[in-house]
């Protein structure tokens, strides 16, 4: 089996196993428009569902990297002592704002992997051929393992 067949149907497995369980949507920025003349919040939009597998997000058609994971919230005041914590809760309120339920999680900024160029012995995302094999950088270390240990373990977790 060539690596672009083993790529393809590794994801392809995953898919078959994945059937029937939860998924999660995924978010972007909505172009802020003009409303009487008057700017609207920014507000994040469902764009898509995948599954959450890890490191990577597994749709019906295409695979990503898992961006920010967020928990929309309505704004409320609050307190911060951090910037970050600020700036997080916002994002928060976005999605509240642009149809995510309350308490519902999203991916914001996840990015599309080119599976095909993977699967030609280039990268993309946490995804390259090394050795011949498919590999997944799953942690912030770099650290690399084979894709299909990595998904058979993350997906008997479930």
């Amino acid at each position: 089996m060539d690596a672009e067949t083993d790529v393809k149907a590794l994801f392809d497995d995953a898919r078959r196993r994945l059937a029937g369980s939860p998924r999660e949507r995924l978010g972007d920025w909505a172009h802020a428009r003009r409303l009487l003349g008057f700017g609207r919040a920014p507000r994040i939009v469902p764009v898509g569902e995948a599954w959450h597998v890890g490191v990577l997000l597994i749709a019906d058609a295409a695979v990503y990297a898992t961006g920010e994971i967020l928990r929309a919230r309505t704004e409320a005041p609050r307190g911060y002592t951090a910037q970050a914590q600020r700036e997080r809760s916002e994002r928060a309120a976005a999605a509240a704002r642009g149809g995510f339920a309350d308490g519902e999680t999203l991916h914001l900024g996840a990015v599309e992997i080119d599976v095909d160029a993977v699967s030609r012995g280039g990268a993309s995302g946490p995804l390259a051929i090394v050795g011949g094999i498919p590999s997944v950088v799953w942690n912030a270390a770099g650290a690399r393992r084979p894709l299909a240990e990595y998904l058979d373990e993350q997906l008997s977790l479930r």
